[in-house]
């Protein structure tokens, strides 16, 4: 005996056409910026019944949809709204894939009262007595015999920034806001190299990069790149300064002590 095979529901066309009516159901009940785009609709088991699907906008709902089903009755010409909810799509109820804390923090993660331990193999730092940061004209024989004993003694950091600290921090920094190829740069009058405001670091980082001081700028006590620059450049002088104006003929804002007697 054969088994006779169900048919697939069919779409109702005037339902599945009625998208903005499905929309202005699931914005009722969650908000307009909740809803997102629309992702498809599909028929359901029932004569003219179909389920319109959004994308959820909602904060902490990743991967989730909203459904509205749609429902038309028998020779009517237009869908009502039967349902809207909140649904879970493929994996949304699944938990991420584990990722380590010290892989998950940051750049600008750490904030008041967060301490944030350093490994004790990170490669940003070396021992303070390995003086790799000198001067051109430094003698690294000498250096490195000052480290030592300012070491032993116990007056200098325990730890500085190695070659590939100073290599990654000034990657970011010309990738980023401090470097030559922001909006404020490409509208400057002049680079930081030239500005009165720029003090240069020390060590090697001091040939690319140096710090703000100039109040009115938004770089101010930030690092900021040679090449980097703003409309508040020293050299940008004001050609005429604002007259002093004479005093009045007649006082008339002074006040007469003696009516005060």
């Amino acid at each position: 005996m054969a088994v006779a095979k169900s048919k697939a529901p069919k779409l109702d066309q005037i339902a599945a056409d009625a998208v903005d009516l499905a929309r202005a159901a699931a914005q009722e009940v969650a908000g307009a910026d909740a809803v997102g785009g629309h992702l498809g609709v599909v028929a359901e088991d029932g004569d003219r019944v179909v389920t319109h699907y959004f994308e959820c906008e909602l904060a902490g709902y990743p991967s989730w949809r909203w459904a509205v089903t749609l429902v038309r009755a028998s020779r009517a010409k237009a869908a009502t709204v039967n349902e809207v909810a909140l649904l879970p799509a493929d994996g949304a109820l699944l938990a991420p894939a584990w990722v380590p804390w010290e892989e998950r923090i940051q750049p600008g993660d750490i904030g008041p009262g967060l301490l944030m331990a350093t490994p004790d193999n990170d490669p940003r730092l070396e021992p303070g007595f390995a003086a790799t940061d000198l001067p051109a004209d430094a003698d690294t024989a000498e250096w490195v015999q000052l480290r030592t004993t300012v070491a032993e003694l116990g007056l200098g950091r325990e730890r500085v920034l190695s070659l590939e600290g100073r290599d990654q921090a000034a990657e970011r920094w010309l990738a980023g806001a401090p470097g030559p190829s922001d909006d404020g740069s490409r509208e400057a009058p002049a680079n930081c190299a030239t500005c009165g405001y720029f003090v240069p670091l020390r060590g090697s980082l001091g040939t690319l990069f140096g710090a703000c001081a100039n109040a009115y700028s938004k770089s101010d006590g930030r690092v900021v790149h040679l090449d980097h620059g703003c409309g508040g450049h020293s050299d940008v002088v004001e050609q005429s300064r604002a007259r002093e104006l004479p005093a009045p003929v007649f006082d008339t804002i002074g006040v007469d002590e003696v009516l005060f007697d």
